[in-house]
């Protein structure tokens, strides 16, 4: 009874958000595109509330100050923050490779920051409509030396020249294999620069999993389903994949962590 009691709850919560809650903006666009999505994503980084009429607005502003929400707007923070050192300890022309960007706008405006030639990113994805939205913002802002490039971060292919700095932001929180995201960290690895730094995040605790498990459907059009794993995991798996320097730091809002793992300068590739 209890069983069939949670489960009509979930299908009454998905109705209502399927109805009433596409009055707001970032609720449609986790309907057309996915919540976990680069276009939501996206939506989510610009935090301001759109919606139909004034209630959408309300519902929408609502929406985007979901604990996630404001923890990944703290991730981001705190990936532009870690990137700033990178690229101030390197010389000469810094190239960047995010695996799984989205539109990347958070690198849009890291390049910003920086004089032309200063830094030069790669941005990949999958989903092909984030993109065009990436190249199409770019475009309007006057941004240069960046690409857009479609591809799989789980099977990335090497880039016109070694990356001194690999991103995987928001990628290995929807992954539930260990072994593919270990697999994934070794892989990219060597694709690195000698010297080279990989940067990605880990989810270590969110109090809305189950709501979003049975509720928001992801870009595949499948509920949701995303994984936590301690800090000192993704910490191994970036020892045992021959980073010689790993550390992580935590975005203030305690959901997200941001390691950085460093290989060798004189290593042998």
């Amino acid at each position: 009874m209890t069983k069939r009691l949670g489960k009509a709850r979930w299908a009454a919560m998905r109705m209502l958000l399927g109805s009433a809650g596409r009055l707001s903006e970032g609720i449609r666009i986790g309907f057309r595109y996915g919540f976990d999505s680069g276009s939501m994503l996206d939506y989510v980084y610009v935090n301001k509330a759109r919606g139909s009429l004034g209630v959408g607005r309300l519902i929408d502003r609502v929406y985007l100050n979901a604990i996630g929400w404001r923890a990944i707007r703290a991730r981001r923070e705190l990936l532009k923050d870690v990137l700033r050192k990178e690229v101030a300890e390197r010389g000469g022309e810094v190239f960047i490779l995010d695996v799984a960007s989205g539109p990347g706008r958070y690198l849009q405006d890291l390049v910003e920051e920086y004089a032309p030639g200063s830094v030069r990113v790669e941005c990949r994805d999958l989903d092909r409509a984030g993109l065009a939205e990436g190249e199409d913002l770019a475009r309007v802002r006057g941004l240069k030396g960046l690409s857009y490039v479609y591809g799989d971060a789980l099977d990335p292919q090497p880039a016109s020249r070694a990356p001194e700095v690999i991103v995987v932001s928001g990628l290995y929180e929807l992954l539930l294999d260990d072994e593919v995201i270990a697999a994934s960290v070794s892989r990219l690895r060597s694709l690195l620069a000698p010297g080279g730094v990989l940067v990605f995040t880990t989810q270590t605790r969110h109090p809305q999993l189950e709501f979003i498990a049975n509720v928001l459907p992801n870009r595949d059009g499948v509920l949701w389903e995303m994984k936590c794993r301690p800090v000192e995991l993704a910490e191994r798996w970036a020892v045992d994949a021959g980073f010689t320097t790993v550390a992580s730091r935590r975005e203030q809002v305690g959901l997200f962590t941001v390691t950085t793992a460093t290989t060798a300068v004189r290593e042998q590739r």
